[in-house]
């Protein structure tokens, strides 16, 4: 995928594919311009490997739901596939996407009072190119207290939210610092993945 005259990137207008079920990905793209042509969400085991660490489950999710989605083929020119996934973790704990209010008040917990990582792996496929990126942020919460514990459950703005929360969202007031990407935070680093698509020759 370069240009046989100088090694730089062949510019394409290729069709754009997300592989991801999250709106909130959908609408970072469409911060920057950006309106994919397919959104495939890929079903795949999201299950944590034996002592794996934050940012290789990252990786690896990223690239399986890439994978998923590409091996599903299409017809005429061949898909950007673009994938990611989020992993908030406390040291090399990996907490969850939270689905109960146990779940969230755990997270909670960890979180409180504390710093934090949140990764995204991303994955971009186009033909015989695969690129892959880790993003890191560090995120620093308040010391919580159980009256606002009970308070961010009750809004329900944590439900299927890695490390539950979302920092776009009304936990924003536990944040005392923030360091790095915040659309990392929000589940799509716009820098990191501006800077693959157009490496790999995709035209804004």
């Amino acid at each position: 995928m370069t240009s046989p005259k100088d090694g730089s990137p062949i510019v394409t207008n290729d069709p754009l594919w997300l592989a991801s079920a999250s709106p909130r990905r959908q609408a970072l793209l469409e911060q920057i311009g950006l309106t994919p042509d397919k959104v495939m969400p890929a079903d795949i085991d999201e299950t944590p490997a034996p002592r794996e660490l934050p940012q290789a489950y990252a990786k690896r999710m990223a690239i399986e739901k890439g994978k998923r989605i590409d091996l599903q083929g299409g017809d005429g020119a061949p898909p950007y596939v673009l994938s990611a996934d989020t992993v908030v973790a406390v040291g090399r704990r990996i907490l969850p996407k939270t689905t109960t209010e146990e779940q969230v008040r755990t997270c909670l917990h960890l979180l409180s009072g504390r710093a934090h990582r949140v990764y995204t792996g991303i994955s971009l496929m186009h033909a015989d190119t695969h690129l892959v990126k880790i993003v890191q942020s560090r995120v620093h919460f308040k010391r919580l207290n159980e009256d606002e514990i009970a308070w961010y459950i009750d809004t329900g703005d944590w439900e299927g939210k890695a490390g539950g929360y979302a920092i776009q969202g009304q936990a924003a007031v536990f944040v005392k610092s923030l360091q790095g990407s915040f659309s990392n935070v929000v589940g799509l680093p716009l820098f990191e993945t501006a800077g693959l698509l157009k490496g790999c020759g995709y035209r804004f």
